[in-house]
């Protein structure tokens, strides 16, 4: 097939990856382009050039002084990530481009809301629980689009405004390998408020398990608030890490953990760590008990940091072979791109999901 994937024209996708979005995106691309399919990817300036990537840089657009003055002007960032993806769908509108199918793996209303005006069907993944302006694109979408949720979860939350098949999101098996661990817990994710590391400092406290926190730090504020005063001794923040150096972390942890105060709505941090064998303790919302029972870690009360602690040290004795076998049941890269496929194939024919 002739593949246009639609990214993120914010983050770079390429390692360290600013987030799962990025990441799902990367691996997904490469697993078309191994199979064989014609895919060019839309994504933002930086991306890895290992992919067939062309850039969302269309010429910068600087407002006027006038529309600056503007009391409602929106934020220099907003109004250019919009300039590139306007930009983008009004060129795939112009017919100059032939692809047999556009994939919107962004998390921005326009691909959606043009979608009418290109010719081949669009198919989007919904990584994200409903946001205003996307239901607002999704209410005057002609019903062409197909919508793929990254968990029932996420199906279930955008149900009143659309129906959505599930694909959860797949993993690259050969990246994230089995290990003996036994070592200290490890967080890994985005150091904000909505996912809450300084919560899993708490809990690995009261569980007495040393902690290794990673991942990037986009709010320097909460960081300096609510984190940085809890590091040290049994709790260390090793920085940004790339996937090899985060598998080889947590090929000898003892436990994952993971504290969303928002409806996580898939939570990849827990597929990479149990294919790593480490089984996660992590509180009970969003999307994480469709991946997470008592055979591959343990699911505590949300914003409860004792149990979650309790739910650390019960997460800990679980079978490492049996939590990776979870993983290559269910949650393989392959898998994903073999529902993926299909998915494309049903649009092209017409069919809904």
């Amino acid at each position: 097939m002739r593949i246009c994937v639609i990214g993120s024209s914010r983050f770079p996708v390429r390692e360290p990856f600013a987030g799962g979005l990025e990441a799902h995106t990367h691996a997904l691309v490469r697993e078309l382009v191994r199979r064989g399919h014609q895919v060019t990817l839309f994504a933002a300036a930086g991306t890895d050039p290992c992919l067939p990537v062309e850039h969302l840089s269309y010429p910068s657009f600087q407002p006027s002084d006038a529309a600056r003055r503007d009391v409602a002007a929106p934020a220099g960032d907003w109004l250019r990530e919009h300039h590139a993806y306007l930009g983008l769908m009004l060129e795939l509108a112009s017919g100059r481009r032939r692809f047999d199918v556009v994939h919107n793996n962004s998390v921005h209303h326009l691909p959606i809301a043009l979608s009418a005006l290109v010719a081949a069907p669009m198919v989007t993944t919904l990584h994200t629980p409903p946001l205003g302006m996307l239901e607002s694109a999704v209410a005057l979408s002609d019903g062409g689009v197909r919508f793929i949720a990254v968990s029932d979860a996420t199906a279930k939350a955008w149900a009143p405004r659309v129906p959505s098949a599930t694909i959860h999101n797949g993993i690259d098996l050969e990246t994230w390998t089995p290990g003996a661990g036994g070592g200290p817990a490890v967080w890994f994710g985005r150091l904000v408020p909505e996912k809450a590391p300084h919560q899993a400092i708490i809990a690995a406290r009261a569980a007495q398990i040393p902690l290794l926190l990673a991942g990037p730090c986009w709010d320097p504020g909460y960081f300096a608030d609510q984190v940085a005063p809890r590091l040290g001794g049994s709790v260390t923040y090793l920085g940004h890490l790339r996937h090899q150096q985060l598998s080889a972390l947590l090929r000898e942890a003892s436990v994952a953990v993971m504290t969303p105060t928002w409806e996580e709505p898939y939570g990849l941090v827990a597929a990479e760590a149990m294919a790593c064998g480490t089984p996660v303790a992590a509180y009970a919302r969003g999307a994480l008990p469709e991946l997470i029972d008592d055979r591959v870690g343990a699911l505590a009360r949300p914003d409860d940091t004792d149990d979650l602690a309790a739910a650390m040290r019960r997460a800990a004795t679980r079978d490492r072979t049996q939590v990776r076998r979870h993983v290559e049941r269910r949650f393989s890269l392959r898998t994903m791109v073999d529902h993926y496929e299909s998915a494309f194939q049903d649009a092209m024919a017409g069919s809904r999901p």
